[in-house]
């Protein structure tokens, strides 16, 4: 691994442009976390889930879409909901089975659970490991976790991968086929971003920022 300076100059030229804009999208991830309601702990998940391999816009208007409706509605009805705005309709399943499941087993409180796990990988681990939580694994844990004000997670999408493998932090741009894979590559970014003196979670921002030229959800 060779970090590349002048990449690492650049990175930091654009994190001093946009940093209070990153520092105001984290505090509305801790509002969301301060204040949000089980529904909407549920919608942000619904989210995560389908943005998975299309991206956050169709899963945000997918969610959008659905509307109250996500709580209620049965497979069938979701899945005639997104149809013709998700790449992935039959995807719907997974909300609903995920929904079900959080009903019976926490009321659907699953804010208030996740609050107990003071360990920050048994907390993702709950999420990415669970076999009933449907169609999300480390990559969207770590994504819904970030959005409802968890921090200190890597979301090593293809956009962060690549902007790290450029910049010499990582050897490679392959997604991590294992947990234990994930892990190590995670590893490897907080100790760059501790050496940035920038925390992981601005981190991610900023290189979806370098990528994508905005600060996504």
């Amino acid at each position: 691994m060779a970090i590349k300076s002048e990449k690492i100059k650049e990175l930091l030229d654009i994190y001093n442009f946009i940093k209070s804009d990153i520092k105001s999208r984290l505090d509305e991830f801790k509002e969301t976390r301060a204040n949000a309601d089980d529904k909407n702990i549920f919608k942000e998940l619904a989210f995560c889930i389908l943005t998975s391999g299309v991206g956050p816009v169709m899963a945000e208007k997918s969610v959008k879409a659905m509307g109250d409706n996500i709580h209620t509605g049965d497979i069938s009805e979701l899945t005639e909901t997104i149809k013709n705005i998700h790449k992935y309709p039959d995807k719907a399943s997974y909300l609903v089975t995920t929904r079900e499941y959080l009903k019976t087993n926490f009321n659907y409180a699953l804010l208030t659970h996740i609050k107990k796990i003071e360990d920050r990988v048994v907390r993702r681990d709950f999420i990415a490991g669970n076999k009933s939580v449907k169609g999300i694994g480390m990559v969207q844990a770590s994504h819904f976790l970030r959005n409802i004000g968890f921090f200190g997670y890597a979301i090593l999408d293809r956009n962060i991968l690549s902007s790290l493998s450029e910049l010499g932090v990582l050897n490679d741009n392959k997604p991590p086929s294992t947990r234990n894979k994930y892990l190590e590559k995670e590893n490897l970014i907080i100790d760059f971003s501790d050496k940035l003196s920038i925390s992981i979670d601005e981190l991610d921002l900023l290189l979806w920022y370098r990528k994508n030229n905005k600060i996504p959800r």
